[in-house]
């Protein structure tokens, strides 16, 4: 949580950051190198008083509660309007675990505020909440209220976390809205969409995050290259399917550990680079599992794999999304492949494959939406 909101003021171009607490930890640390990576300083404190000697008055400050989560993307819009204070309606917000401000509202757990307000935590008992007196100094002040959207706009979470038995409750809720999909979803796709709600939290409990689910996806590309250069055709096949699989998984925990989907993919290099690794194996794999003659020259080996791939990528872009996520299944095709090669009727299947495909593009309607 720490991370997420450390990435939101970040992301607001914020130049200092400031973390109220009784002393450093590697947490902390981690947060630092971060912040000084950005390009940010980082400081912590033990008191609120001290923060008057880190902000100026010309200073703008983004305050955040300890424990908020809320969906970034539209809490960085909220704060990026300028100076004001979030509230919400009071039954919602005082159920979230928020402060009563006034008869009508409650805190939202977030504000920007002028700088120079914050010199009136000098007055304040040392032992102040921070965020609290900030608040109220700040509507005193004058700053206006910005309400946060509602429920069915900003979906179901905007709480505060204060101790483990809370983000136990609000954990699968959070990891449902992080892995949202707006695409159909072929067999493959849902399934580790499946695995990853439902073990998700395990694996980043164990410190078995995305990086480790990937490395494993391409482990597996390799062992079944291996496999069907040893001739063990139909294990390769399964072993790229599974690989697939756990790519997809690995995507969707990467959403879950970082907050924003640009950067999960970039820190997990291309999903498309795999989907291209994944397809050269899966040429190899029938052209070695081929029943031609020994004879038969290389590229006639490899011509149906070729075309069948080939086609496999064209057809989605013609069939539209809702065709495309089942003909992008890699997964689905190294199955089948490794049935139809079990059953010695690889070659056959292959050919079978590659002329409905065809007939496919050429018969069925062109795009996601149709006249009627």
């Amino acid at each position: 949580m720490l991370r997420q909101q450390l990435r939101l003021v970040l992301a607001l171009e914020c130049e200092r950051v400031v973390c109220l607490g009784s002393g450093i930890s590697p947490e902390l640390v981690e947060l630092q190198h971060l912040a000084e990576k950005a390009g940010a300083s980082f400081h912590v404190i033990s008191a609120p008083r001290a923060l008057s000697g880190l902000v100026t008055a010309a200073d703008e400050v983004i305050a955040l509660d300890d424990g908020l989560l809320a969906p970034a993307a539209e809490l960085a819009a909220l704060l990026g309007r300028g100076q004001g204070v979030l509230v919400q309606p009071v039954e919602q917000g005082l159920d979230a675990g928020f402060e009563r401000i006034d008869l009508n509202h409650a805190s939202a757990g977030a504000m920007r505020i002028p700088g120079r307000l914050v010199e009136r935590l000098a007055e304040l008992p040392a032992d102040c909440n921070a965020i609290s007196a900030l608040q109220r100094i700040a509507l005193q002040a004058g700053v206006p209220q910005r309400p946060i959207p509602g429920a069915g706009q900003r979906g179901p979470i905007w709480s505060l976390v204060r101790q483990e038995a809370d983000a136990l409750a609000l954990e699968p809720l959070w990891i449902r809205l992080r892995t949202q999909q707006d695409r159909p979803l072929g067999p493959s796709r849902w399934l580790a969409l499946a695995s990853v709600r439902r073990f998700g939290p395990a694996l980043l409990h164990a410190g078995s995050g995305a990086g480790m689910l990937a490395i494993g996806a391409a482990l597996l590309a390799l062992l079944g290259l291996g496999s069907g250069w040893f001739g063990l055709v139909p294990l390769g096949l399964g072993a790229c399917a599974l690989g697939w699989i756990l790519r997809h998984a690995a995507i969707l925990l990467a959403r879950i550990e970082d907050d924003q989907r640009a950067q999960a993919s970039r820190a997990l290099s291309s999903e498309a680079a795999y989907g291209w690794l994944l397809d050269g194996i899966v040429v190899a794999l029938i052209a070695w599992g081929s029943d031609l003659p020994a004879m038969t020259p290389q590229y006639v080996r490899y011509f149906p794999g070729i075309m069948l791939v080939a086609l496999l990528r064209i057809l989605p872009r013609t069939l539209g999304m809702r065709w495309g996520a089942w003909l992008e299944d890699r997964a689905l095709l190294a199955i089948l492949l490794a049935g139809a090669t079990i059953a010695g009727l690889g070659d056959e299947v292959i050919r079978a494959l590659a002329i409905g495909l065809a007939l496919a593009g050429i018969l069925l309607p062109r795009g996601d939406s149709e006249l009627t």
